[in-house]
């Protein structure tokens, strides 16, 4: 298992085109829910221990082994945005090709196949992860981790807020990432039904209002 592996995974500059999306971040600047530090770790919390919490679960399972056209359905199962839906496969298939450049592997090449147009980023980032030889945990780590680094970075850009007052809002959150990604990695067990389906209607909703702006800085 190799820990650098998880550090390439993880690193923002992997060419993933996740620095073009960001997690609700932009609709809820809009909308007046994050001013400052402070209402960001609000939202980061909030996101990381719904979607992240499920999205962390999907990328996990496929990490162990579990099919993962099935993960990719129960996946589209809780992702009831039509706009998340397609903005997750748009993220799949540009994780897909950089993967496959990186850590080639039957598998990946399997569900490049089979899914075409993408299938949803954190099975494709699971089985990333299985290919470079990491474990469910290591894969669930890095999607909690960019669950709430990219709101982070967003705001950054949309609020000029201090980039040192966000990176301190990741830091003080670092020990809910690890219970999530644990949380996560220990459902796999259970099969695929029993992963987690924590959901936040109102990133679904404003992620609806989102996709239908004329001008925005994000894709998502």
């Amino acid at each position: 298992m190799s820990r650098a592996a998880l550090l390439v995974l993880a690193d923002g500059r992997f060419p993933a085109g996740g620095h073009a999306h960001s997690g609700g971040a932009e609709p809820a600047v809009e909308a007046g829910r994050i001013r400052n530090a402070e209402d960001l770790a609000a939202f980061c919390r909030g996101r990381l221990h719904t979607t992240g919490l499920t999205s962390a679960a999907l990328a996990a399972a496929a990490a162990h082994g579990l099919d993962p056209l099935a993960l990719d359905e129960a996946a589209d199962a809780r992702t009831p945005s039509p706009a998340l839906r397609a903005v997750a496969r748009k993220l799949g298939r540009q994780l897909m090709r950089a993967a496959r450049a990186s850590w080639p592997s039957p598998e990946l090449a399997a569900l490049a196949e089979a899914r075409p147009r993408g299938a949803h980023q954190p099975v494709v980032l699971g089985l990333t992860a299985r290919a470079a030889g990491l474990g469910p945990e290591d894969a669930a780590h890095c999607v909690a981790y960019e669950t709430v680094s990219g709101p982070a970075t967003a705001a950054v850009r949309l609020l000029s807020l201090n980039p040192f007052e966000a990176t301190a809002v990741l830091a003080r959150l670092a020990p809910e990432l690890d219970r999530v990604a644990e949380q996560a990695a220990a459902a796999v067990h259970h099969g695929i039904d029993a992963l987690p389906a924590a959901s936040a209607p109102l990133l679904d909703i404003t992620a609806e209002a989102h996709a239908a702006w004329p001008v925005r800085l994000f894709a998502s």
